[in-house]
């Protein structure tokens, strides 16, 4: 093999995770496997996808080496190969941010106006010590368990408006989903607003969360 052959052959591993991740779908993937393990069908149900097409995408991605499997029984099971791959969807929102003039208005039209200022996690995290805030986690149930923020109720955006009693009256409400792209919490804020709470969004979720070293805890609904 001549020095060019050898090189194109580094720079060819390199481009199979480029490749992996050259499909939008494949990149919502990234986003619901950063959350935890899910099965394949609830992925398809996630993103809307039939359990073929999900599963031929999760296949891509399984052979680049960026998502592993287990199987219970007849159910395949996905994960995150690393916290590296969460490093690198991360990485790749930094990048678009950074870079992609038109990510502000797709942005815009997919969550909607958001009129309360956001909270930073320091802040939240400090806020919550002190005990004088209620954290809702807005997500899937079984998201939650898998890893969410301490001490946060676990209220799915879909139950929000048949459960407002169960969260305290008289604190500012931070409701917070999947992180900057999630619409769950956007649409959890405009609700409660709308209901008379005062609320906001955390401005980022829980990947940001564990990448920032914070506790997560694990477990049933809160």
């Amino acid at each position: 093999m001549s020095r060019r052959q050898a090189k194109d052959a580094v720079f060819e591993q390199f481009a199979r995770i480029g490749k992996a991740l050259a499909s939008a779908r494949r990149v919502e993937l990234v986003d619901l496997l950063a959350q935890g393990e899910r099965s394949v069908d609830a992925l398809a149900r996630a993103t809307g996808m039939n359990l073929t097409t999900a599963s031929a995408h999760l296949q891509v991605l399984r052979q680049a080496r960026l998502v592993v499997t287990r199987r219970d029984g007849a159910r395949v099971f996905y994960r995150l190969a690393g916290d590296d791959v969460a490093d690198l969807y991360l990485g790749l929102q930094r990048v678009s941010e950074a870079h992609l003039p038109d990510l502000a208005a797709a942005r815009a039209d997919y969550l909607g106006t958001d009129d309360a200022e956001p909270i930073d996690r320091d802040e939240l995290w400090r806020r919550a010590e002190a005990g004088d805030v209620t954290v809702i986690d807005v997500r899937p149930a079984e998201e939650y368990a898998g890893g969410h923020l301490p001490g946060a109720i676990s209220i799915p955006l879909e139950t929000l408006a048949e459960r407002l009693d169960e969260i305290p009256t008289g604190t500012e409400v931070v409701a917070y989903c999947r992180g900057p792209y999630c619409v769950l919490s956007y649409d959890a804020v405009r609700l409660l607003r709308e209901r008379g709470r005062t609320a906001r969004r955390l401005a980022d979720g829980v990947l940001e969360w564990r990448a920032a070293d914070l506790p997560v805890a694990t477990g049933g609904a809160a």
